[in-house]
């Protein structure tokens, strides 16, 4: 504690008004209290009475107390300096001790926010000031990853020149040069040094040619990505603004909300069913609940990789919203980390030119290993020539004055000028080049022109299914409702293409069904996506654009829109339903359950009200309170004890809840597996009628088993993301041009 008092406690500095007259008063009253000695023991405040103690009292009453030392240890209060701030400050102070309790060395997702802001200068309802955050910003740099600084023009001309047939071509032009200007007819001529002038043009086109498109390349690639460059919503001044995410500084109070993407690792200051998706650090596709509220660590529980109280860069979220204290940036973030990893840390360096040699395509290397060869077989023919020459005393027949090795010499250095094939790197060039150009009429950009042969040599082609394959927007085209089949029709997320008919039917235009196979009004179906939308929170409406666009959790975005298409909208449930209670997703539950009750006490007259034809026979949805659960069906079948049934004869009648029996549990896993086997994801929803209205546990584990008993299986759907347009013809192509296309996903 002495050194959180360390510049509070000077008796110079005036705390606040009256302070100093406090002290002097004490040190007076102290100096005329001096008939009695008390010791520290005295003077030491009352501890509280242990059990033993207390029953003592009882027994033999309380002891008698000294009145003297009473009104001694009440005058010492005022004798430490240090008390007398605490009692002038006493609600500044009492948040600084709590977060002294807590420990030099506790993580950031537990500290206290306070405590967490004031050491980052920064307040946790206006945020940083606008001087701190500029001054901030040059100190911890921008918010982004470390990336190598662009190679100059004038630095990839050099590159090019360091290439092995590259070297041969210019030390042939040097030879080439030194042999016209020793041995050549008239070495004061330009005309003698026609070969090594030749040699020299053809290196400078190659290397100046080869530069100039990498060069161009760079520039349209980060054109591309400063037309993309972020935009996040900050507190500073109190004010909320808007900033380049790059310009995020470590104190910022940022705001999150609905498809906004984490632009650093941040601590929640509060957050409303916040959801997501941390895909990019764990692996994991299902979104993540997080919280404000720092929960204590049981015992000998494993750390969390991300715990629930932070939000990390570059993740996105799916659900809810919520406000964050920034505490790391740039490569400080778990991204940063991850990239660091992936950083050479010798800085990928060759002298002071940039070591290219791990990069380098199967045509880069297939040139360097011919140069090496060519070389290899250059240097030894001329040897050979050089030496038989030599030794039979070879002479130049135009003068006789030079000496038969000097002869040799300048012969064996022709033949190796001779043998180097001067055309081959300019060749190269310019057939690359030009497939650069007519990659960019593709709308692809090649970072290095060299990497336009890689395309050619590609045998196999890995590639993502979500968003890349397909088009990134899960539809339901299936739905199984109290043993009925059901197909929906439509493609995206616009709920005025497509409806819903029986299994089986076929829409003539993939959009529109047959009016006499339509089934929009059958209760089984109906019941079923009710309930699937009360147990999900994302929502549909228009964009700016005026295109229809889910916000919320992927999985849930099909439900939404599949209930949209038969006119069931959750604003539209809210006006009966309200929502006391949700258990969000996890890895290991593999389900989400909601708790809603009927928003009026009139029960009567919201059922009248009510214009969707739900199964009200066979389950109450209207009860005191319902709890409603989707997710994985394995594990919702074991939580189910009744099932839905209908009337195969007539599709308009009202299912009846039966008992779930092992053979009708064989027969919806076996529907389950056919609908899997299409590619088809699946979802299992159930709900259970609750006749008690208590508060439900705090805990979710214990507010799950509390729910998730003894439920009614309402149905299943089945969504699958569509394939884009042109994806079965491009597999197709390469197919035929021998490439083996290998699909890489975690769905299964």
């Amino acid at each position: 504690m002495s050194s959180w008092f360390a510049g509070k406690d000077q008796p110079e500095e005036k705390t606040r008004d009256g302070d100093e007259k406090k002290l002097e008063m004490a040190e007076e009253g102290g100096k005329q209290s001096g008939e009695r000695e008390f010791t520290e023991e005295e003077l030491a405040p009352p501890h509280g009475a242990t059990v033993v103690e207390a029953l003592a009292e009882v027994v033999k009453g309380k002891p008698p107390v000294d009145e003297e030392v009473e009104k001694e240890r009440h005058r010492h209060r005022f004798d430490n300096k240090a008390g007398i701030v605490i009692a002038a400050h006493k609600t500044e102070t009492l948040e600084t001790f709590t977060q002294l309790e807590v420990g030099a060395d506790i993580e950031v997702h537990e500290a206290p926010i306070a405590l967490l802001a004031s050491d980052l200068g920064s307040d946790k309802a206006k945020g940083m000031t606008t001087e701190d955050a500029k001054a901030r910003l040059l100190e911890d740099g921008p918010n982004e990853l470390d990336k190598p600084p662009r190679i100059t023009l004038c630095m990839l001309f050099i590159i090019q020149l360091t290439q092995v047939i590259i070297a041969l071509l210019i030390a042939a032009a040097v030879a080439s040069a030194v042999i016209s200007a020793t041995a050549g007819s008239s070495p004061g001529s330009v005309l003698s040094y026609v070969d090594s002038i030749a040699i020299a043009i053809i290196v400078f086109l190659n290397a100046i040619v080869a530069a100039m498109t990498e060069n161009s390349a760079n520039g349209a690639l980060e054109a591309l990505s400063a037309l993309s460059s972020p935009i996040s919503t900050v507190i500073r001044d109190g004010e909320e603004i808007e900033i380049p995410s790059t310009d995020i500084i470590r104190g910022d109070i940022v705001v999150l909300n609905t498809g906004d993407v984490v632009p650093a690792d941040s601590r929640l200051i509060f957050a409303t069913d916040l959801k997501v998706n941390e895909m990019l650090l764990t692996g994991e596709s299902e979104d993540v609940a997080k919280t404000d509220k720092v929960k204590k660590k049981k015992d000998g529980a494993p750390e969390k990789l991300t715990p629930e109280t932070m939000v990390f860069s570059s993740c996105t979220v799916k659900s809810g919203n919520g406000r964050a204290l920034v505490v790391r940036t740039g490569m400080d973030t778990r991204v940063g980390q991850i990239a660091a990893l992936l950083t050479s840390e010798t800085g990928d360096k060759k002298g002071c030119l940039p070591d290219t040699s791990a990069n380098q395509t199967p045509l880069q290397v297939e040139l360097g290993k011919l140069a090496v060869q060519i070389g290899f077989l250059a240097c030894g023919c001329c040897t050979i020539v050089f030496v038989v020459g030599v030794a039979v005393g070879a002479s130049d027949p135009d003068n006789d004055d030079i000496p038969s090795w000097l002869y040799m010499i300048l012969i064996a250095v022709t033949l190796t000028v001779a043998a180097i094939p001067e055309g081959l790197p300019l060749c190269v060039t310019i057939s690359l080049s030009t497939g650069c150009s007519d990659m960019v009429k593709e709308n692809v950009l090649m970072r290095k022109i060299a990497a336009v042969e890689t395309l050619g040599s590609a045998s196999i082609i890995c590639t993502d299914k979500t968003g890349t394959l397909t088009e990134g927007k899960m539809t339901t085209v299936k739905a199984w409702a109290a043993f009925r089949d059901y197909n929906v029709s439509g493609k995206g997320f616009d709920p005025t293409s497509g409806g819903v008919a029986r299994g089986g039917a076929v829409a003539a235009d993939e959009v529109n069904f047959d009016q006499a196979d339509k089934r929009d009004t059958d209760p089984s179906i109906v019941s079923l996506v009710v309930s699937a939308v009360l147990c999900s929170n994302a929502t549909l409406a228009r964009n700016e654009e005026g295109f229809w666009t889910p916000r919320g959790n992927s999985s849930e975005a099909p439900i939404i829109v599949l209930g949209a298409k038969m006119g069931i909208w959750p604003t539209d449930l809210e006006k009966f339903f309200g929502r006391v209670a949700e258990i969000p997703f996890s890895s290991s539950r593999k389900m989400m359950a909601t708790v809603v009750e009927p928003v009026k006490k009139d029960v009567a007259a919201l059922k009248a009200e009510f214009k969707y034809p739900i199964a009200a026979d066979a389950v109450d949805f209207f009860a005191p309170r319902v709890g409603h659960v989707k997710g994985a069906p394995n594990y919702i079948l074991e939580k189910c004890t009744t099932l839905l049934k209908s009337n195969d004869s007539d599709p308009t009648s009202q299912p009846t809840a039966v008992p779930m029996t092992p053979e009708l549990k064989a027969e919806i896993l076996a529907k389950v597996d056919e609908l899997s086997s299409q590619a088809l994801r699946v979802l299992a929803v159930a709900m259970r009628p609750l006749t008690d209205t208590s508060e439900l546990p705090e805990d979710v584990d214990a507010k799950f088993d509390v729910l998730c008993k003894d439920l009614v299986l309402v149905g299943l759907v089945a969504s699958i993301d569509p394939e884009r347009d042109g994806v079965k013809q491009a597999v197709t192509d390469a197919r035929n041009a021998s490439v083996r296309t290998v699909m890489i996903t975690g769905d299964y």
